[in-house]
């Protein structure tokens, strides 16, 4: 596609994968049109113009699934976390409840999507914009068409409409996001805080990747492989249609490794095995995950969920039978390897280990990718985003204080978490 350029002037809203509507019909159920300031460029004779829209509800998001699709599969940089099925499944087992606080900023050309932001609003106490996915998702981004720069320049333009009433708070940004772009053009107040930290080790064959860890290491990482071989362990790509029983192995293979040691509450509450079930089934259908089981003896004795784009593998959650620890079987050498064959035979440029900082990552001396957070507000609410990031910075040293001075801290941690557990199963 051809880059064009200029913005465009604005067009009456369209419906969610509709034509536009007749002058006058008013908006599609669900959105409300924002209306864009015609650019001093105007648009190549014969090209339609853009439309910026804001899709409030959970009928008009789901509606948006096709050309959602399509979008995200012209968008180089943004990665599974960012796809309708992921963010749409998460909006209905976390979100939907809250009537009334969707806002995902779509951009269309006549009539097809050409970039989004995936928004809700929450009160804490003052109205802010934050990206769907919670805590549970690694990566947020916008989503923008980069082949014509008006589609970035349009979705500024309706971020700053809304941003007028609310901040946009954008967690976990990944170094190269589209939303970095959005965050360059931003006209008001904003500011970047580092956020959480990403592991990562480079897209190269096995070998390699030993190579980098030294001698010592390196030896018995080769060991671990060739007991893996001796023992037999079997690997199977599970299909979309038994996603649903495999994911529920998963879960019950999670706890199990992480009982007594603080498993995360949350991976044991019913709205993420909804969630992560409904999502993992699409997103592995449209080649966007993987779920592996392993097999030792014909019994299922771990799994995984990887999420898969051009750009990395992402090694998302696993759960391995803590009766392995008693084996010669290494449960870190086995995924390794398993995202290794994924990563380098997939011709993907990384493979990500994602948030968390456990001492078995570091064997590999994976290379830190820190994320960012990017607030964005109007002029009117500058002294709300100046609050906001102080006070965010503040917890962010504390935190590491509180991590590097209290090593108990950890322990009495791992019990809340399992006490937490224990009461979300009851």
């Amino acid at each position: 596609m051809t880059a064009r350029q200029g913005q465009g002037t604005t067009a009456p809203p369209s419906a969610d994968g509709a034509p536009p509507a007749r002058p006058g019909s008013g908006p599609a159920p669900g959105l409300t049109d924002i209306r864009v300031p015609r650019d001093a460029s105007p648009a190549a004779p014969g090209t339609p113009p853009l439309t910026v829209s804001v899709c409030r509800d959970t009928a008009g998001f789901g509606a948006l699934r096709a050309q959602w699709d399509r979008l995200y599969g012209r968008c180089a940089e943004v990665t599974p976390f960012q796809s309708h099925a992921w963010l749409y499944s998460w909006w209905l087992s976390y979100g939907d409840g809250r009537r009334g606080r969707l806002r995902v900023v779509t951009v269309r050309r006549g009539g097809e999507l050409v970039a989004a932001a995936p928004l809700m609003v929450t009160y804490r106490p003052w109205p802010v914009l934050t990206g769907l996915g919670g805590a549970i998702t690694d990566y947020t981004d916008v989503l923008v068409d980069e082949s014509d720069p008006a589609h970035a320049a349009a979705l500024t333009d309706g971020l700053r409409r809304l941003a007028r009433t609310a901040l946009i708070d954008l967690r976990e940004v990944r170094p190269g996001a589209a939303a970095e772009r959005v965050y360059a053009a931003w006209p008001g107040p904003r500011r970047q805080l580092a956020d959480s930290v990403c592991l990562e080790l480079p897209g190269l064959p096995m070998d390699e990747l030993i190579a980098r860890v030294g001698s010592s290491r390196g030896q018995r990482i080769r060991s671990n492989l060739r007991k893996l071989d001796a023992a037999g362990v079997e690997e199977r790509a599970v299909p979309p249609l038994e996603v649903p029983a495999a994911v529920e192995t998963m879960l019950r293979l999670h706890l199990l490794q992480w009982e007594g040691r603080g498993v995360t509450p949350e991976h044991v509450r019913p709205r993420f095995a909804e969630h992560l079930t409904r999502a993992a089934r699409q997103m592995v259908a449209s080649g966007d995950a993987a779920v592996t089981e392993f097999r030792l003896g014909g019994e299922v004795v771990a799994a995984n969920l990887t999420v898969l784009c051009p750009a990395l593998t992402g090694g998302y959650l696993y759960g391995a039978h803590p009766d392995l620890r008693s084996t010669k079987v290494d449960v870190t050498t086995l995924l390794m390897r398993h995202g290794v064959q994924q990563t380098y035979g997939g011709g993907r440029a990384a493979l990500s280990l994602l948030r968390g900082a456990e001492p078995h990552k570091f064997h590999w001396r994976p290379e830190y990718v820190t994320n960012r957070r990017l607030l964005l507000s109007g002029r009117p609410l500058a002294g709300l985003l100046l609050t906001r990031a102080a006070l965010a910075g503040a917890r962010t040293r504390l935190a590491a204080t509180a991590k590097r001075r209290l090593p108990a801290l950890r322990a009495w941690r791992a019990r809340l978490n399992d006490r937490l557990a224990r009461r979300s199963r009851s």
